[in-house]
């Protein structure tokens, strides 16, 4: 896999909270107490992250709460400013640019024909006083497609894939169970194929049964699509199920990655070992 070209490449990418100081930009996780400086107060909430992404990946991430996996996801999809950092993608002006420097119009074109995201609380992903299919064809329309009767076929069609029964496509999320946004919430950011899509915690707060669906559900659009997902998870059984790699974080930083079984069966970081042994 390492041998073929990323699909997205991140390097040094960086999200502060304050001004930060000499000390902290530059004596990095040294002088940093838990992403904190206690010189001048400031929060790295992301610290030089760098990974790729390579076509037909599950990437997974895992760490405890505040590990920067979710604010990780938020600054690719341009839903949180970052500080300093670079990111590629190879199906973007040939991968030749750092999408984190492009215009509001060219950021918006990335959101919308490049990434997908499918949020934890589906409130983030979906407008929950729009039927269904109106969903999915908010992101057709974003994307330029103006005509009624392809955003209509493209709807049913997506729905369907993620088995939203024909009968409740013209009804609104807000009416359905948790599991079910998440089937509109996937729907609505596969509208326009995106090469890469972006998973937050897709499945907390939902029964088992509907959480085994849902990752199933996933696991079948992957196998079909061939679509690059980085999946983040707190849950270590959704990732072994669902990556092919997983990257460990802790206080904003990457420590550890690798293959999944190795990460899961023999991780070499103390704390990977304590998270392993602590949540399986």
């Amino acid at each position: 896999m390492n041998d073929t070209k990323p699909i997205l490449s991140v390097r040094d990418l960086a999200v502060r909270f304050g001004e930060g100081c000499d000390i902290c930009i530059n004596g990095g996780d040294a002088v940093l107490d838990k992403g904190h400086c206690p010189y001048c107060h400031s929060v790295w909430a992301l610290n030089k992250v760098s990974f790729d992404l390579y076509p037909g990946e599950i990437l997974g991430i895992v760490g405890e709460s505040g590990s920067g996996k979710s604010t990780l996801l938020k600054a690719l999809y341009f839903d949180m400013e970052i500080t300093e950092g670079e990111a590629y993608i190879s199906q973007f002006k040939e991968g030749k640019t750092n999408i984190f420097e492009l215009s509001s119009q060219q950021k918006r074109h990335i959101r919308n024909h490049k990434m997908g995201m499918v949020y934890q609380n589906p409130i983030m992903g979906l407008r929950m006083n729009f039927s269904s299919s109106a969903n999915v064809a908010e992101k057709l329309i974003a994307a330029g497609i103006r005509n009624a009767g392809k955003m209509t076929e493209r709807a049913k069609y997506l729905l369907n894939h993620v088995e939203v029964p024909a009968s409740r496509i013209k009804e609104e999320p807000r009416n359905f169970s948790g599991g079910m946004q998440q089937r509109v919430q996937i729907s609505k950011a596969l509208a326009n194929n995106p090469p890469i899509l972006l998973l937050d915690e897709v499945t907390t707060g939902l029964d088992l049964s509907v959480q085994a669906r849902v990752l199933d559900l996933i696991k079948r659009i992957h196998q079909e699509l061939g679509i690059s997902m980085v999946v983040v998870s707190h849950d270590l059984s959704v990732i072994r199920m669902m990556a092919d790699r997983t990257m460990v974080m802790l206080n904003g930083r990457i420590i550890e990655e690798g293959l999944t079984d190795q990460i899961l069966e023999d991780p070499i970081d103390e704390y990977t070992q304590i998270l392993v042994h602590s949540l399986l």
